[in-house]
């Protein structure tokens, strides 16, 4: 903001300069709330499903494509709902975008075996090359 009133110490008609930061912390502080919101979104988004537990366990590959069955009989491919009669398609369009062709499986544990048996062995038709079972270590909810 400029000001042409004279301060002590300077001669009739000097400028005054001050940069208002008012404005930028505003600004700071709106992009701020926005990335909270936006994250405890991304962070919630999937199915609640009831895994398994195993004793062993190792970490997957983040790049894979996630493939949920929920007790329902509803399908996720990513995170998102699909028909159950679109699977093929969408997890070979999900494959093609991923950088490893690695599936993995994340059913409740009411799920029958033929339908998680049918998920894999249509994700093996079109070009998966490994697969996952996701579990939980036990004790955990």
């Amino acid at each position: 903001m400029a000001s042409s009133v004279p301060h002590e110490g300077e001669g009739e008609g000097a400028i005054v300069a001050e940069i208002n930061i008012t404005p930028l912390t505003d600004v700071f502080l709106v992009l701020l709330i926005i990335f909270m919101v936006t994250s405890s979104v991304i962070a919630s988004t999937g199915k609640n499903v009831n895994l398994p537990e195993a004793v062993e366990s190792s970490q997957t590959p983040k790049q894979a494509v996630n493939v949920t069955l929920d007790e329902k009989g509803e399908v996720q491919v990513n995170g998102r709902d699909i028909p159950y009669d679109d699977l093929k398609a969408h997890l070979k369009a999900a494959l093609d975008a991923a950088e490893q062709k690695t599936v993995i499986l994340r059913g409740d544990r009411m799920v029958v075996l033929e339908r998680a048996v049918y998920v894999l062995d249509l994700a093996q038709q079109v070009g998966a090359e490994g697969f996952a079972l996701a579990t939980k270590k036990p004790g955990r909810k």
